[in-house]
Order: C-alpha cells, then sequence, then structure tokens
C-alpha cells in the first residue's frame, strides 16, 4: 500500500466551493492521498452528493457540508460540523463568485458587494477559523492555507470583470501578510493562480471564444481544473513544500 493510500489519514481538508470545477478536482485529489474532505458547498447538492459518492467508492473519506460562505454564520457552522470530521490540517480558499461580466461604468453596487463577500470577505472569515484551529499559539498542530486566486489580479480583466479581478488582488495581499503573520505557529499560506481554465466561470463566452483564447497561452491550450488541483495539493502538502510559504504560484501554461 503507498504512502498516497486514503488508509494514510493526514486530518482533514476543508475546501471551500468543493462541489465542482478547481475544488471538486482538488477534493478527489486529496482523497486519493490521504485527507478527509470535507467539501463545501453553497446549493449543488446532487453535485456535492455524487462527488461524496465518488470519493467513497474508492476508499476515501469526504463528507460535504452546505453553507453559504458570504454568511459568517454559516461559516461558523461549517467549520463545527468539520471539528467532527477529525483535526483541520488544511483549508483551501477555493469559493468564487465573478459578480457577472461587466464594463466598470455598467456595474452596480450590488455585484460589487456579492464578489467581495464572497471572494474576499469569506475567505478571510474562513482563513480565520482555520488559524484558530490549526496554530500552535493556539493550541493546532499547524497546517496549510491555500487561496485559489487567478491571473485576473495581475491582467486586471479589462472590459470583462475589474470587479472581479480587484477581489483576486486582494486575496494576493492576504496571502502574503497572513503568510508572515502565521509563518512561526507552523501553518504556511500560499495562492495558486489559476489561468484560462475549463470551468464554468467561462459559460457565459460564445462558442469558440475559449478556444480562441488558447492561442495567446504559450502552452496553446486551456488548462484543467485537475492541473490547478495538482498545484494546491502540492502547496497543502508539507512534506512536498515544507518551506513554501507566502508563495503566489501561477498555473497558466506560461499566459
Amino acid at each position: 500500500m503507498s504512502n498516497d493510500s486514503p488508509a494514510r489519514n493526514r486530518g482533514v481538508m476543508m475546501i471551500t466551493g468543493g462541489s465542482r470545477g478547481i475544488g471538486a478536482a482538488t477534493a478527489r485529489l486529496a482523497a486519493e492521498r490521504g485527507w478527509t474532505v470535507a467539501i463545501i458547498y453553497r446549493d449543488r447538492l446532487h453535485d456535492a452528493q455524487a462527488l461524496v459518492a465518488a470519493i467513497t467508492a474508492e476508499g476515501g473519506r469526504a463528507q460535504a457540508i452546505a453553507a453559504d460562505v458570504a454568511d459568517e454564520s454559516e461559516i461558523l457552522r461549517a467549520f463545527a460540523e468539520a471539528d467532527r470530521m477529525g483535526p483541520l490540517t488544511a483549508l483551501v480558499n477555493n469559493a468564487g463568485v465573478s459578480g457577472g461580466a461587466s464594463r466598470v461604468e455598467a456595474v452596480t453596487a450590488s455585484q460589487i458587494d456579492q464578489v467581495f463577500a464572497v471572494n474576499v470577505r469569506a475567505a478571510m472569515l474562513c482563513a480565520r477559523e482555520a488559524v484558530r484551529r490549526m496554530s500552535t499559539r493556539h493550541g493546532g498542530k499547524g497546517g496549510a492555507i491555500v487561496n485559489v486566486g487567478s491571473a485576473a489580479s495581475q491582467l486586471g480583466s479589462a472590459g470583462v470583470w475589474v470587479h472581479y479581478a480587484a477581489t483576486k488582488g486582494a486575496i494576493d495581499t492576504m496571502t502574503i501578510g497572513l503568510a508572515k503573520e502565521v509563518a512561526a505557529e507552523g501553518i504556511r499560506v500560499n495562492c495558486v493562480r489559476p489561468g484560462i481554465i475549463d470551468t464554468e466561470i467561462h459559460a457565459f463566452r460564445p462558442p469558440g471564444q475559449l478556444e480562441q483564447m488558447a492561442k495567446g497561452v504559450p502552452m496553446a491550450r486551456i488548462g484543467t481544473p485537475d492541473e490547478v488541483a495538482q498545484s494546491i495539493l502540492w502547496l497543502a502538502d508539507g512534506e512536498l513544500s515544507p518551506y513554501v510559504t507566502a508563495s503566489l504560484i501561477d498555473a497558466r501554461g506560461g499566459f
């Protein structure tokens, strides 16, 4: 039996936005490598249940927890539920919304509020709860936080979603600041910044546009959720990346 088998219990990894896309790919890979996975989802019950069933069928350990991470009380409830699964050793802040494609002059206050509530406020609150559990300062044994950012934080997403890009810039800053704050407390904090990935966030684009965009990527293709998940798991694994913290890792094919 390999060390990466589900029989090796690495503790609990909580993944927000875990029922589809990058989150679901990360959940599957984490379970394969021995984590018990707390899959946080908002309203994709069928997807979450199917993912748990697939993981358990392969001998892994997973539980789906419904929570709207834009609501602090639901974050607290989700963490309390995950506590019953075992000690938290990793958090993947993956939940995110685009806020809807819009030029700045047409964006509404509610769009801005929503995208910051989910992409920034929720990530910070989830990180707070993870630190309270994992920090040696609070009696924990350490762990890892991996934030899922975006290439948009550097590129700006002009003409499409500057409001979304702004939230991902905030995630970059939070990653660096929090990493330095808890570095001596056994917690590593890093960020993976995907580029053009084949997920539902691009569902608004007309047919053929993604393929056209791929021509501008040096690797000449768009990425997959599984490829991003590999980067996330590398950062979450304290044996593979023990001296890596406050790092922003680009997963964008050179774009």
